[in-house]
């Protein structure tokens, strides 16, 4: 049963401690203010608790607080954390009307706006806000949050959204424009980082020194944020997951389930998934995206730099 709206406490709960919600909940406690975090690891509840932070098992203990932020993984998650197994005993029935959930994750725009109306019908306020910008980012409370929600929901949030996020751009007053925004972000990432890997391939495979390659590109117009950002993980032989290959197949997808819905065709971004696709068949899925380049290495059987290559290279 929920409890009386006057009973909402200041603390602020963080459901996922990953490295986006980590970071997030740790920039948060930085500028002082009350959090709660909560993981199904034992291992992250216990990293946050050092940084100095309180830690829940389960998302019920947050159950009081008055924001609540889901940096989790995909709409099934959400689903899980707000309303239980087949919608009994999740935590949006036990929070007290007039509270916020912020749903920070990458969904598809028709479920965010059905979530808006699922939560309105609770007394419950919801701020529709996916994140962008990475761990390093989130650590430093740079984020750059793509949001939509009332004049409530951005009332009630603004000391968590100054705390988190460098920019928070405001795209309007219901759940659904923010995450559509994150859509067309995620699609350019993950063209741009397919492109970035078959780009590399392509010079590796002329056998071209792919450290000059990149400095060379770098300075030139075929330049992109993802190709300066990835390209590094490759010289250096280093595909652990800042993100990993899996949440492209997960974003992309979203994207091709978005642009049917609109019965709008994206054959660039068709592609990319289809290469993402492979990386993950291949059973590279929960390596760094950027190991995407080894489907185009497994094809044309090109050299790449190993771990212990990068090591023995001066600095």
């Amino acid at each position: 049963m929920s409890t009386p709206s006057n009973a909402v406490s200041p603390d602020i709960g963080v459901v996922g401690l990953g490295a986006m919600g980590m970071g997030t909940a740790c920039s948060l406690l930085r500028q002082g203010l009350s959090v709660i975090g909560c993981d199904i690891s034992p291992t992250a509840r216990a990293a946050f608790e050092d940084a100095g932070g309180r830690s829940a098992e389960t998302p019920a203990a947050l159950a009081g607080c008055s924001v609540v932020l889901l940096v989790v993984v995909n709409a099934d998650q959400v689903e899980q954390v707000l309303f239980g197994a087949e919608g009994q005993g999740g935590l949006a029935a036990a929070m007290s009307p007039g509270s916020v959930v912020m749903q920070c994750a990458t969904v598809a725009p028709s479920y965010a706006v059905a979530l808006g109306e699922r939560l309105a019908a609770l007394g419950l306020v919801m701020l529709d806000a996916p994140i962008s910008g990475g761990a390093a980012k989130a650590r430093t409370g740079e984020l750059s949050v793509m949001s939509s929600g009332t004049a409530e929901a951005y009332e009630k949030t603004d000391a968590v959204l100054s705390a988190m996020a460098a920019k928070v751009y405001r795209l309007g007053e219901q759940p659904g424009a923010g995450s559509s925004v994150k859509l067309v972000n995620q699609h350019l990432a993950g063209v741009h980082i397919a492109a970035a890997a078959e780009a590399m391939a392509l010079g590796a495979s002329m056998g071209l020194d792919l450290e000059v390659l990149y400095d060379v590109i770098t300075h030139s117009a075929g330049n992109s944020w993802m190709f300066e950002n990835r390209v590094p993980h490759i010289l250096k032989g280093d595909y652990t997951p800042l993100s990993a290959v899996d949440i492209f197949v997960k974003d992309l997808n979203i994207v091709h389930a978005t642009g049917r819905e609109l019965k709008l065709p994206m054959p660039v971004a068709g592609s990319a998934l289809q290469q993402f696709t492979a990386a993950s068949g291949a059973g590279l899925g929960r390596e760094d995206d950027s190991a995407v380049v080894k489907v185009y290495q497994r094809l044309r059987h090109f050299d790449l730099p190993a771990a212990n290559d990068a090591e023995e290279r001066p600095s």
